[in-house]
């Protein structure tokens, strides 16, 4: 054996090379300190299972007293199991070996079909509806959602209900499809981090964000990636949310046109166009790329910028409530002539909107539908 060799003391050397243990006592190689970690330090990482300190520690009756030396003991058998038992990629959703597969908007709902959501089906479908919305339902008659609608809207209610869980795979992929579809990521992205921050999220946990929309906010920004007729404006969104001056956090600001949706859905505002199509999700979803498109049409051509997000989304609430198939009209006018329909230079390329990157001033703060307090003696907005 090489003089240069670590070996245990008064050991016995094999012709095969391999050291005999005469005693274990006579292995623990005491230091100054009064520990024996030194005496293994120099083995091979690869041998250290096979030494007989640790083979005596992994044994519940190895005889070996920890006395002045437990914590020294302890700390060397918790080092030694954490490198049998560690894992690569632990502690998230990264996993750039196996990135998980893109979810379709339907592979979604489905899970959510055969989900347990009897807890979120006991809320209320309506609200309390506003002095002025029941006089005008009274004068106008808004007509009641077809009875063979409505087990398919207290779905939409019931999602709008359900949080964003990290445990579930199925939520874990909404977002990493989210997160891939407007970044053009081929890997995941971690569970926690500022990149959400870039997409538009207040902070590095989407979950904080969906208060008054639920997972239904999340799977509307699943359905405008996934679907090829809404994917580009989507993208035209997003670059738009991004500009020097015009910026705006894109996926809050998504979550509160989602808001605005599920108001209008539980006002019955809606129920004479799910009639008409005899459906309720494609109609909500339309209506979410509609009242999106329309946001971002105005945001362009009026120069708005996140100062004016509050009177933008009222407005936007308004509409929604009032004229929901004008919005829908002006949605399928963009699918079917495109961005040279109502945006002849596209949604980022007018020459006020040159869509430059730049830092985004911190002091400025976005203020949603679920931020606004409405005063309903006088009917103005206190912001």
């Amino acid at each position: 054996m090489n003089e240069g060799a670590c070996c245990p003391p008064n050991g016995e050397e094999r012709k095969d090379g391999q050291v005999m243990k005469t005693s274990l006592e006579s292995f623990l190689q005491i230091d100054e300190q009064g520990s024996f970690l030194p005496a293994i330090r120099c083995v091979p990482i690869s041998a250290l299972k096979y030494q007989p300190v640790l083979q005596a520690l992994t044994k519940e009756d190895g005889g070996l007293e920890p006395a002045g030396d437990s914590m020294e003991v302890l700390r060397a058998q918790e080092e030694w199991e954490a490198v049998e038992n560690i894992q690569p990629g632990a502690g998230g959703w990264e996993s750039p070996d196996r990135p998980r597969q893109l979810i379709s908007f339907n592979e979604a709902l489905q899970h959510f079909q055969t989900a347990d959501l009897s807890i979120f089906r006991k809320v209320q479908s309506a609200v309390p509806r506003r002095r002025l919305s029941v006089f005008f339902r009274c004068i106008f008659g808004l007509p009641q959602l077809c009875d063979g609608l409505q087990e398919e809207r207290d779905l939409i209610l019931a999602i709008a209900q359900c949080g964003l869980d990290n445990e579930d795979p199925v939520h874990g992929r909404v977002l990493q499809t989210i997160y891939k579809k407007l970044t053009g990521s081929r890997f995941d992205c971690a569970l926690y981090g500022t990149h959400w921050e870039e997409l538009g999220f207040q902070g590095s946990n989407p979950a904080t964000d969906l208060r008054g929309a639920g997972f239904l906010a999340l799977m509307h920004l699943l359905y405008l990636v996934m679907d090829s007729k809404t994917l580009l404006l989507a993208h035209e969104i997003f670059r738009l949310s991004q500009h020097h001056i015009q910026h705006f956090p894109f996926c809050l600001m998504s979550i509160n046109i989602t808001r605005i949706v599920i108001q209008a859905l539980r006002e019955e505002c809606l129920s004479k166009e799910c009639n008409r199509q005899h459906t309720v999700i494609p109609v909500v979803n339309n209506l979410y790329a509609a009242a999106f498109l329309h946001l971002a049409y105005i945001w362009r051509t009026q120069q708005k910028t996140i100062l004016d997000s509050s009177f933008v989304l009222k407005e936007l609430e308004v509409l929604a409530k009032k004229n929901p198939k004008q919005l829908l009209r002006s949605l399928d006018t963009y699918l079917t002539k495109g961005t040279k329909g109502l945006f002849p230079m596209g949604l980022s390329g007018a020459h006020n909107v040159s869509g430059s990157h730049g830092t985004h001033p911190k002091n400025l703060n976005f203020t949603g539908v679920c931020d606004l307090q409405l005063d309903t003696t006088e009917g103005v907005l206190a912001v």
